[in-house]
């Protein structure tokens, strides 16, 4: 029911890698690593390109803002860097959080970017002027998830305390918040059709909630060994993937959050650390995996016919 296979391996940081983006162009993508540093990569030619950045501290995540050729970056410093794209320059360091940035995105209906980090908080900022509009200490632990969905209109955020909050996305305000990993809750993903939100926990589970039924719980799957890091949808809507701690990556349907896969070492020549992010490309549909290993892994994943 589906295949799976290696297509590439790159090598070139130095350090574990934490973060994956696109860019403007589908062949190409980006990684940020504690190395500090920023490396784009092409699936297309398998090449590392010429394009790199270093920075003061660990690159935790980044933001590619398509429609402005600007790139985000989070910091394990606090500080989000602006870099114009075309310019080849940094144009803005923003000092927000006083701790790491582990996630950042963008909503270019609303214009503004979110952020959140391991100090506690949630920032709000103008695409346009970069500069501050809110900033709200959720609780005091760290920060990790983040995503919304405009289908619903609303944003979920993922905190070490165990809790999800849900916020109005046009208004910012707190709708309702609720106890989702009996750890912590780790990473979180609206599905494209915004009827179920997803989460990921450091209690290994992979838990979905019905957006339409006040995040009633739907399902609570034990999906891997040791903490889930990510969960991402394939472009054709028809799979999932997580991302785990315990070396693991695994491919669910996304109509039935039946497993379909599990890519480790041993079967597929995987990741020999933790998986921490995760990027499924337009380009060919394929998935692109990172981790303390250092290695950044190019798979090809079709589901076939019965």
């Amino acid at each position: 029911m589906i295949e799976v296979k290696k297509v590439h391996a790159f090598t070139g940081h130095s350090g574990a890698v934490y973060s994956l983006e696109k860019s403007n162009d589908a062949a190409l993508f980006y990684s940020g690593s504690s190395d500090k540093y920023l490396a784009q990569w092409n699936i297309e030619k398998l090449i590392p390109e010429k394009f790199a950045a270093q920075f003061p501290s660990i690159v935790y995540s980044i933001c590619l803002i398509a429609e402005q050729n600007v790139l985000l970056i989070g910091t394990s410093a606090g500080s989000i860097h602006v870099i114009d794209l075309l310019k080849k320059e940094e144009i803005k360091i923003l000092q927000h959080h006083t701790e790491a940035v582990f996630n950042i995105k963008y909503n270019i209906q609303e214009q503004v970017f979110y952020s959140v980090g391991a100090d506690g908080n949630f920032a709000v900022c103008s695409l346009a002027s970069l500069s501050l509009i809110k900033i709200k200490k959720l609780c005091n632990a760290k920060v990790r998830g983040i995503d919304f969905s405009s289908v619903v209109n609303e944003l979920a955020i993922a905190s070490s305390d165990g809790y999800i909050r849900i916020f109005d996305l046009k208004t910012l305000d707190l709708k309702k918040e609720f106890i989702a990993h009996q750890l912590a809750a780790n990473c979180l993903c609206y599905s494209p059709d915004g009827l179920y939100l997803l989460s990921g926990g450091r209690d290994a589970h992979l838990n979905i909630w019905s957006v339409a039924m006040n995040y009633s719980s739907v399902k609570s799957i034990p999906a891997h060994n040791f903490a889930i890091y990510d969960i991402v949808y394939s472009p054709d809507k028809r799979m999932l993937a997580t991302a785990s701690r315990d070396k693991t990556i695994k491919i669910w349907d996304a109509s039935t959050f039946e497993l379909l896969v599990r890519i480790n070492k041993e079967n597929y020549d995987g990741h020999v650390n933790s998986v921490n992010k995760l990027l499924w490309s337009n380009y060919k549909n394929q998935l692109i995996s990172c981790g303390d290993d250092r290695s950044i892994l190019v798979w090809d994943i079709q589901l076939t016919q019965a």
